[in-house]
């Protein structure tokens, strides 16, 4: 983004409980439309890894591990073992849940979900999405892709963080205004329904997390 449609001011802060766990194909973070660091934006405990067929992070590998969280690889259920498939986030005692999530294109997504081998013994969380994407800025074949921090929203409204996931898309949608405001050189408009609706979702009291 340039310096003249920047959004680090208005990033908003908001309590989680879940984190997000970021497995990263090849140049997506350098893409300019990408969306997984608005999660981070938004979730303090989001973790992002590069993925590669024949290394593994000991990191990422330590923290799918780690007692503290419940992982769940986000991926839908068409293409997996129905006995690995969940559509809830119950509760665990003692552990917090960690989401999976696969940045990529669709096809390279489906190449890491297969050919990493640690993630087999996860559960996978297959979302039931009631709505259609609203992400705009690149174009994908099949009308029920969301994008990335979509995916996360709808992860962490399952999670029972309604909030967040409402403060999550609405930061989805100032970055979208900023990111074509920028595009076509027009400025940034601070009264458009997309600012002003984040600003409603952060000045609303923070719900307490158990």
């Amino acid at each position: 983004m340039p310096v003249s449609h920047c959004l680090c001011a208005l990033r908003p802060s908001v309590p989680t409980r879940a984190g997000v766990c970021l497995l990263m194909a090849d140049i997506e973070p350098l893409k300019p439309s990408n969306t997984g660091w608005l999660i981070a934006d938004v979730v303090a405990d989001t973790f992002a890894f590069g993925w590669a067929r024949t290394v593994v992070d000991p990191a990422l590998l330590a923290l799918l591990a780690d007692p503290q969280w419940q992982p769940y690889v986000v991926f839908p259920a068409e293409f997996v073992d129905p006995a690995r498939v969940v559509t809830e986030v119950a509760p665990v005692s003692g552990k917090r849940p960690l989401f999976v999530l696969l940045d990529a294109t669709w096809p390279e997504a489906r190449k890491m979900f297969r050919k990493s081998p640690y993630l087999d013994a996860l559960p996978v969380l297959s979302l039931q999405a009631d709505h259609a994407s609203r992400y705009q800025l690149r174009r994908s074949t099949r009308s029920e892709h969301f994008c990335t921090s979509e995916v996360a929203a709808l992860c962490l409204a399952l999670a029972g963080e309604a909030q967040v996931a409402a403060v999550l898309a609405a930061w989805l949608d100032v970055f979208t205004h900023h990111y074509q405001r920028a595009k076509h050189q027009l400025p940034a408009d601070p009264t458009c329904e997309p600012h002003l609706h984040l600003q409603a979702l952060c000045a609303a009291p923070a719900v307490q997390l158990p």
